[in-house]
């Protein structure tokens, strides 16, 4: 490992510990050279699938892309940074697990739903009407009468 300090390349690890749930390894590192410590991450490299939109166009796995999707019914919701990254870690996990090349979308986007359900109701609801595409109150009805919410007018 090169120092960024420097770019000298002899360099101690002075500690080790798993971060992401595991996920990954952080390593506090000290430059031989010139004394500056600094912190890396180590992660196992995986080919992931690549994904079958609906149009048919196939794209590599982005996983900035499943980020954002994951962020925008997330906003203003009590989950923190670590819950949506080991969230995140989670569906590519079961990516994985498909043991397939190629995923569509809409195994993807089930996956996603999945991983949002047991994360957040709301944040799981606003996905899914915009993933499902609800086009009026009786689909949003249905999608909350399936996670048990109470009907309106009814008590929490």
């Amino acid at each position: 490992m090169h120092c960024p300090f420097c770019n000298a390349d002899d360099t101690k690890v002075m500690d080790s510990r798993l971060a992401a749930e595991g996920a990954q390894v952080r390593r506090r590192r000290q430059c031989a050279a010139c004394g500056e410590r600094f912190t890396t991450f180590e992660v196992c490299e995986v080919v992931m699938p690549r994904i079958i939109k609906s149009s048919g166009r196939i794209e590599p796995y982005d996983q900035s892309k499943l980020r954002r999707s994951i962020a925008l019914p997330l906003q203003k919701r009590p989950i923190s940074a670590d819950e949506i990254e080991a969230s995140i870690s989670r569906i590519e996990q079961a990516l994985r697990k498909t043991g397939e090349r190629e995923v569509t979308s809409k195994v993807l986007g089930e996956i996603v739903m999945s991983a949002l359900k047991s994360l957040d109701d709301v944040a799981y609801v606003r996905f899914a009407s915009v993933y499902r595409d609800f086009q009026d109150i009786s689909e949003f009805r249905a999608e909350l009468d399936k996670i048990n919410l109470p009907k309106q007018g009814e008590g929490l």
